[in-house]
């Protein structure tokens, strides 16, 4: 399998294209709702606060499922998992682009959260599965369609509130993920398995919090986790109704984040292929860190704008580097279990963040949640330098 490791071409490549189309599709639809606050605030009558509940549900839930997802693709296979996946997204989608109330959206976001839950984790493995030598290359390119998903959603979710309303945006995600779900299918070599399977949760969460390293790692990727989703929730919101630029602006910035990430990701795989990552990662987070304090500083639209272009240079370089290493350290047989049980805890303490800035945000201000984001990278890149140590 190993022998066929071309990233473009050839079976490897063709999976790794359609496994990316995927992810870009269920990020590019998650990352809609950013941009959209505003109207669907207004449209449903609700606060920040519910919306930011919204999110951390959609999180929530998808964080809980990245280990179940991650032990079952190697219990039973990854094609079982990407499939469940990408059904449950396009009906979550759907009822979030016609749901009429915010209880209804509420569900909406539940079910986008399953189907999420149940996809990056395999997703990951399976390109793990085809990749050793190329492995940070594949990750670069795969984590990286996701931040192309969010260029996507800041250009669609433009497009529809000058054209329709805010709902017609998740539209083309239903689409795309349709067509992702038909050719995945095809292509897949494997079997869609079905049976009941141990999930080993005691004992996988023995063999992870045994090890110093992977606590530390483990506390280190939270305080990352929980600075990109209220990034990603949140700052469009920020620079609109926290600084009063124009809509456009905010637009703009949260398109360039995921612009940036989209070359950053197979750059930094690139670059970690080469160098030590022990140095690069860290190196990532103070440069998120610097930069995001940049953005609360900013007066004015161009330095903002400056500043989230480098916070996503460094916010979108670790994954690829991070995700490797945790590969490289994980046993092959529990590779996508191990992934999964990090990945549920991480995430799932990083869903809280959205909730936190809403709530900071309603009782104080946008600047000062912000601010709190960068101390949690501060002591991310220093927690990691002492680890490396």
């Amino acid at each position: 399998m190993h022998s066929d490791e071309r990233l473009v071409r050839g079976h490897s490549g063709r999976l790794l294209l359609v496994v990316s189309l995927g992810w870009l599709a269920i990020q590019g639809g998650r990352l809609l709702l950013s941009p959209l606050v505003p109207e669907i605030t207004t449209d449903l009558g609700v606060s920040s606060f519910l919306v930011g509940i919204a999110f951390t549900t959609m999180w929530g839930i998808y964080a809980f499922l990245q280990y179940p997802s991650g032990r079952l693709s190697d219990a039973l296979s990854r094609k079982t998992l990407l499939l469940t996946g990408l059904v449950c997204c396009v009906v979550g989608f759907a009822a979030l682009g016609v749901a009429p109330t915010y209880p209804l959206f509420l569900v909406g976001s539940a079910v986008v959260g399953l189907g999420a839950g149940c996809y990056p984790t395999a997703a990951r493995a399976l390109v793990s599965d085809h990749f050793v030598e190329k492995r940070e290359k594949a990750f670069g390119l795969h984590t990286g369609s996701g931040d192309v998903g969010g260029v996507a959603a800041a250009g669609v979710a433009a497009a529809a509130l000058a054209l329709a309303t805010w709902r017609t945006a998740f539209v083309p995600v239903v689409v795309l993920l349709a067509v992702v779900t038909v050719a995945y299918h095809r292509l897949s070599r494997e079997a869609f398995v079905v049976e009941r399977s141990d999930l080993a949760v005691v004992a996988t969460a023995r063999r992870l919090l045994a090890d110093p390293l992977m606590r530390g790692l483990l506390v280190v990727y939270v305080l990352y986790a929980f600075t990109w989703q209220s990034t990603a929730a949140f700052l469009p919101t920020y620079l609109e109704l926290g600084k009063g630029f124009d809509p456009l602006v905010a637009k703009v910035a949260f398109a360039l984040l995921f612009a940036v990430g989209a070359v950053a990701k197979p750059g930094a795989g690139y670059v970690a292929s080469r160098l030590p990552r022990k140095w690069l990662i860290p190196s990532a987070l103070v440069l998120g860190a610097l930069s995001l304090a940049g953005v609360v500083l900013a007066s004015s639209p161009l330095p903002a704008l400056v500043a989230v272009g480098c916070f996503a240079v460094g916010l979108m370089a670790y994954p690829p580097m991070m995700q490797s290493f945790l590969m490289d350290t994980f046993p092959d047989d529990s590779a996508g279990g191990d992934l999964g049980a990090m990945r549920s805890v991480y995430i799932g303490l990083g869903a809280l963040g959205p909730t936190y800035v809403g709530a900071v945000a309603s009782t104080a201000t946008y600047a000062l949640a912000f601010t709190g984001l960068v101390g949690c990278l501060l002591v991310s890149a220093t927690l990691l330098v002492y680890l490396a140590d």
